[in-house]
């Protein structure tokens, strides 16, 4: 799992020219997924990795 990143990072589908995004950090030994909005970096929602799968798999059948 080293290649999975630690920092901070918006998704590959939001446009250089807009901050409203959501940004993903996997917390690695934590096992969970930190989410924040790109224009409020202060307030973080942790949700554990096996929902944050669940979530993006969901997401990916719409």
């Amino acid at each position: 799992m080293s290649d999975i990143p630690t920092g901070w990072f918006k998704s590959s589908y939001s446009g250089a020219a807009t901050d409203n995004c959501v940004e993903v950090r996997f917390a690695g030994a934590e096992r969970a997924v930190g989410v924040r909005d790109s224009k409020n970096t202060r307030a973080t929602l942790a949700v554990p990795s096996a929902r944050w799968s669940a979530f993006v798999a969901s997401m990916r059948r719409s």
